[in-house]
């Protein structure tokens, strides 16, 4: 295979990210006759799948259609992230047994019925990407936090789970009731709604396509998680506070830079943000990666300075996996709940992986002597400016 060629991130094939964690696999054989094939629709199986309250707009209420389209169609993981929009075939996630027949299985994760739906319903293909994308789009009309419930919903809203790090997106249709891809081993389905646990809010959709403009003040959009979260003068919990925010709400993001150290919430994390009224806030509680899309460094770097003659790279998805050997049946030796930046000494051709829709036999090594496939590294197939091992 020809790693240099290969491209590791296109827009068509994101996975989207299901109830259990991410991990790399060995690639899948070509599809045989299905074994576990989804079973025929029964008779009036989306009769309670629809429109079950007023106020929706038309994309909404067409979205909401194509979404009950599918019920009965297989979860599947990875399933509906194709170049188009649509049921496709699935992967092992690599730890759920229920996963293992993902690759016979045509249909949908949570995140690709939700981006059929919308695509259906507009003809664009608004929402590609993770849950977690689709919780960030440019093309939400609004949002609600998780305290607000379902009260202000509307059929065709996208309900959301995680903390952090959204993991799961359901669809509203009203009536206390949504439309989901649940998990690995079921199917579309009808079921009440969820917003004990990790709920983390809804998003309500612009169909016409055209992004919401950023803030006035030239930031970017975010949402915080989490009850008494303070900002600071500076970017260090010892500083003064400047505010508190007593439970979500949303902040308008103009850099953010390596700082101080925090650890809180399970999460650890250097990297804090400066907001609109000069105050800063670490990362750890704004819902999003570790290091935010799109939003500029305060100082003029982007990665911590590496050790050991290494490079920084950064990685992406959750529950990653570093091995004691270039192989996905090798040791695991370190476990990335979220994404985070690691130090690459060098690079080498060993196992063939495919994951999150990829393929790719470019393994790199960190400087603890552990191994990631560069499928989890932000960057082409074959990292430039690294050495072979």
């Amino acid at each position: 295979m020809n790693v240099s060629s290969t491209r590791r991130r296109s827009t068509g094939a994101l996975l989207g990210a299901s109830v259990l964690g991410l991990s790399a696999f060995v690639s899948v054989p070509a599809h045989a006759a299905p074994a576990h094939a989804a079973p025929a629709h029964a008779s009036g199986a989306a009769a309670d799948c629809g429109v079950l309250a007023p106020g929706a707009s038309v994309t909404a209420e067409a979205a909401v259609s194509a979404a009950c389209s599918q019920i009965g169609v297989w979860y599947s993981w990875g399933g509906g992230h194709g170049a188009t929009p649509g049921a496709t075939y699935g992967y092992y996630d690599g730890s759920d047994p229920d996963s293992l027949h993902d690759d016979e299985r045509m249909g949908f994760d949570c995140s690709g019925l939700m981006r059929y739906a919308y695509w259906r319903a507009t003809g664009k293909d608004l929402l590609n990407g993770t849950a977690d994308d689709q919780f960030h789009s440019s093309h939400a009309a609004a949002r609600f936090t998780a305290s607000q419930g379902t009260a202000p919903l509307l059929p065709g809203d996208l309900m959301f789970w995680g903390s952090g790090h959204i993991h799961h997106v359901a669809m509203y249709l009203g009536g206390g009731q949504m439309v989901e891809a649940y998990e690995s081993g079921t199917h579309i389905r009808v079921t009440s709604v969820r917003t004990g646990g990790d709920y983390a809010g809804a998003v309500r959709i612009n169909g016409s396509g055209t992004p919401i403009p950023p803030p006035a003040d030239g930031g970017s959009v975010f949402e915080t998680w989490g009850t008494g979260v303070r900002t600071h003068s500076t970017p260090s919990t010892r500083s003064s506070v400047v505010d508190t925010f007593a439970g979500p709400t949303q902040v308008s993001v103009q850099c953010q830079e390596h700082a101080e150290t925090v650890t809180a919430e399970g999460y650890t994390n250097d990297i804090w943000s400066r907001l609109s009224d000069g105050s800063w806030l670490t990362n750890i509680y704004i819902k999003g990666p570790a290091s935010l899309p799109g939003v500029p460094d305060c100082a003029g770097g982007s990665a911590p300075p590496p050790r050991g003659g290494s490079t920084a790279w950064q990685t992406w998805g959750t529950g990653v996996r570093t091995h004691s050997e270039p192989n996905v049946n090798a040791a695991v030796v370190d476990y990335f709940a979220q994404p985070t930046t690691v130090n690459v000494l060098c690079q080498a051709h060993a196992q063939e992986v495919t994951a999150e829709g990829y393929t790719n036999d470019a393994w790199a090594r960190l400087t603890d002597g552990s191994w990631v496939t560069v499928i989890y590294l932000k960057g082409p197939a074959w990292l430039p400016g690294v050495a072979t091992c």
